[in-house]
């Protein structure tokens, strides 16, 4: 019963065009979010000539981003707007194939802000959407259930995405221009599906 209730709940959000649009960004977000955390170490020991615990600093550096975006989100992003913010996801993933140009501690600074920054820009008003589809098509109990595993499966995916490039020997800056492609291809392909969801 409690199975076949979530999958109904989970089959509803992606067959709705604003729930799916928002799960599918959310879910990419904490995928890539997490997923940047152990790049960001290896390219700060790269690039950088930083250790582990000097790395860990500069990641907090996103999360610095993260709530000024969220600040400008909220102020100048109205739900029935929510789906304009997609291409500053695009930007999101062009300025991190960026940091492989970066050699300078004050740059990398900038730049983590920045990406923190875009990343609260556009999830704000898309986990903002997401919960409010899934309130008003099966309630937020559901919804939060079905966002969750969305979430999850993406850490897991892009975390296993990650190992397998480690494995596989693939340089600090390859990798950061194959993650940062992704969020950039996946979130053009988003906006051009839905970017007109909410006209």
């Amino acid at each position: 019963m409690l199975i076949a209730d979530f999958w109904r709940g989970f089959r509803q959000l992606w067959r709705d065009s604003l729930g799916q649009v928002s799960l599918a960004v959310t879910s990419l977000f904490w995928g890539a979010g997490t997923t940047l955390r152990f790049i960001i170490l290896a390219w700060a020991a790269t690039a950088l000539d930083m250790d582990l615990e000097r790395g860990t600093q500069l990641t907090a550096l996103v999360a610095v981003g993260l709530a000024i975006g969220s600040v400008i989100a909220a102020k100048w992003v109205p739900l029935e707007h929510a789906v304009k913010v997609l291409p500053l996801g695009i930007v999101m993933g062009l300025v991190v194939m960026s940091m492989v140009l970066v050699h300078s501690l004050w740059l990398a600074v900038v730049l983590l802000i920045l990406i923190g920054t875009l990343a609260g820009s556009f999830v704000i008003p898309m986990n903002a959407l997401l919960q409010h589809r899934g309130h008003k098509l099966m309630g937020s109990g559901h919804s939060i259930a079905v966002q969750n595993c969305n979430e999850n499966l993406s850490i897991l995916l892009m975390l296993g995405a990650y190992s397998l490039m480690v494995k596989a020997e693939l340089t600090d800056h390859a990798i950061v221009l194959i993650v940062g492609f992704f969020i950039a291809l996946a979130m053009a392909v988003l906006t051009k599906i839905h970017g007109h969801d909410q006209d």
